[in-house]
């Protein structure tokens, strides 16, 4: 379900934090206005070799230091993976390492603060990522009020998610912001099934059963969503970021 949110203002200030504001509607449709980030840079990169994809450079710059740019201010900033880390960007890893997103979500979300509104859940590989274009996802995840939305999981009006979809609509949900609650409430309930074994489970166990809002990217520039699975997409986003 894609939902245009006519009513949302959103602006980067003078600091380059970005100001998600939507009239408030209480619970989920409250303004966005903080959010932390992870990043998942832990995967095997089996179709390039093995090779430490996300320190690929794109532009001359490594493709996880363009996600963690444009996340640049969300508090905290988590990489899940091999590292290394930008000064002023947490480290961790998954368990055990190379466990898959699951994991590396569990890894991440255990560094956030209990209050933390809103977490960023990306992938390393996205080096046309934009700040505008996670704005755009804070303010698709607000939500206008007047308009009925599904529960989140916890039970909450609004959204647990969202995230953007490609062209033949196809979710991306490593191109997404979502409610930390709805992630822990989901990660309890993955524990529990699988007996506290999180290596291995797809992402789309963990995000069966949670709200979420499809965005469509109708910005300016390239898919933000475009990730590097191979060498010709990795040639393909050097062609777009020049």
């Amino acid at each position: 379900m894609f939902v245009y949110v006519r009513d949302a203002k959103c602006k980067i200030g003078l600091t380059g934090r970005i100001d998600v504001s939507v009239p408030a509607g209480g619970g989920y449709r409250d303004p966005v206005t903080a959010y932390a980030a992870v990043v998942l840079a832990g995967g095997a990169a089996r179709r390039m070799g093995g090779r430490d994809k996300p320190a690929l450079p794109v532009g001359g710059v490594p493709m996880r230091e363009r996600v963690l740019a444009a996340v640049a201010d969300a508090a905290p900033r988590i990489l899940v993976g091999p590292g290394p880390a930008p000064e002023g960007v947490r480290l961790t890893r998954e368990t055990p390492p190379g466990g898959g997103p699951v994991a590396a979500v569990a890894a991440g979300l255990a560094l956030l603060d209990a209050d933390v509104p809103a977490v960023a859940l990306l992938a390393a590989d996205l080096p046309l990522l934009t700040r505008p274009a996670v704005a755009e996802l804070l303010r698709h995840l607000a939500g206008p009020p007047g308009v009925d939305y599904p529960s989140g999981v916890d039970g909450r009006a609004g959204v647990d998610g969202a995230c953007y979809v490609d062209r033949s609509g196809r979710r991306q949900t490593l191109c997404g912001v979502w409610r930390p609650a709805a992630l822990r409430t989901a990660l309890d309930r993955v524990s529990r099934r699988r007996a506290g074994e999180l290596a291995g489970v797809p992402l789309r166990e963990l995000l069966a059963g949670l709200a979420v809002r499809e965005v469509a990217w109708s910005g300016d520039g390239p898919p933000p969503w475009f990730d590097c699975d191979t060498e010709r997409d990795v040639r393909r986003a050097e062609e777009w970021a020049r």
